[in-house]
């Protein structure tokens, strides 16, 4: 642990660089709460950032503090992490988000940003310095959280199919057209729960290290809280135009019954991941469930090839955010 001496304004700073990743968490993904929304016409991209955010905020009230746990105290062995190592962790992260970003792939900011700290962690310490409890539930709710989106989402859409088998398809369209709202706002709410406690996590990661918390406290500081709730809300009212594209038109043509049956499982998922203290890829989460909607419709309603580019990037977040973080925590120990 680094003494508490600590400059402060390098854990300042730091902070304000977890912030930063933080908006852009909620930049990055608020494709995942509006595509489906926005593609399938039921609210406006203005009126669904809007409405996204809020409820990207709402969560503080709603979910206990388990991920932000299992990233500040779960991943690394105590008394490893330090300045260079948060540093190298979030650079990492908000690198990949970028590249990302940019070329409209919708990867994970959560598997970024655990794909950052690893990294660093590795590169000073080594792989004995992990806690495997903690990074083998994360590595495996990579393939969990998409499949049991997939299975959610397609089972609600065989179940809805066959309950309103007999109602006009415009009746139908009108009905979901309301109820997409009340999806929408629980995938929301399940983002917000989940992605914002990641970047509590780091920051208490950080404050732990530096002595500016203590390790045996139960929960991190009350404006570690409020802040990075407010950060991923207000980086989602900024919404990542490029993602909401691929999101909610590019995967599988979506209507306002399966933009509900999509977000509704990945919703369920989202909540179970986070009650567990999981912090999984509401990205993963979103993209599986939508796969499965479309699937059930035909195959052929999916475009594989777009669904094969994401997985792609998928299989490289970890691996190249731990890299670039690596390289970051090098240059950090070299520079200061």
């Amino acid at each position: 642990m680094e003494n508490v001496q600590t400059t402060l304004w390098v854990v300042v700073l730091l902070v304000m660089l977890a912030i930063a990743f933080d908006f852009m968490n909620g930049f990055h993904d608020a494709a995942n709460s509006i595509a489906t929304v926005v593609s399938t016409g039921v609210l406006k991209p203005s009126q669904a950032v809007l409405f996204a955010a809020f409820f990207n905020v709402l969560a503080i009230f709603v979910f206990h503090l388990s991920v932000a746990a299992t990233v500040g105290k779960g991943f690394v062995q105590p008394g490893i992490v330090d300045t260079h190592v948060v540093f190298g962790a979030l650079i990492g992260a908000i690198s990949w988000n970028l590249i990302t970003w940019y070329y409209g792939i919708p990867s994970s900011s959560s598997h970024a940003l655990i794909g950052g700290i690893l990294g660093a962690v590795m590169a000073k310490a080594g792989a004995s310095a992990l806690l495997s409890s903690g990074i083998f539930k994360t590595v495996a709710f990579i393939l969990v959280s998409p499949l049991l989106g997939y299975v959610l989402g397609s089972a609600m859409m065989v179940l809805v199919a066959w309950g309103f088998r007999k109602t006009r398809p415009a009746k139908v369209d009108k009905w979901f057209r309301r109820m997409q709202l009340v999806s929408a706002g629980a995938y929301s709410l399940g983002h917000g729960g989940n992605d914002a406690q990641k970047t509590i996590g780091i920051i208490w990661m950080l404050l732990i290290a530096t002595g500016y918390a203590a390790a045996d406290d139960k929960s991190p500081p009350t404006w570690t809280i409020i802040t990075c709730y407010l950060a991923i809300g207000a980086g989602t009212m900024f919404g990542g135009w490029r993602i909401v594209k691929t999101m909610g038109q590019r995967i599988t043509k979506l209507k306002p019954v399966g933009g509900f049956c999509a977000e509704t499982g990945g919703a369920v998922t989202l909540f179970l991941a986070t009650a567990l203290g999981i912090p999984v890829s509401t990205t993963h989460t979103i993209t599986g469930a939508i796969v499965g909607v479309g699937s059930v419709q035909r195959a052929s309603a999916v475009r594989w090839g777009v669904a094969g580019t994401i997985v792609w990037a998928w299989i490289l977040t970890i691996p190249a955010s731990a890299m670039v973080a690596a390289l970051a925590y090098w240059l950090s120990n070299q520079l200061f």
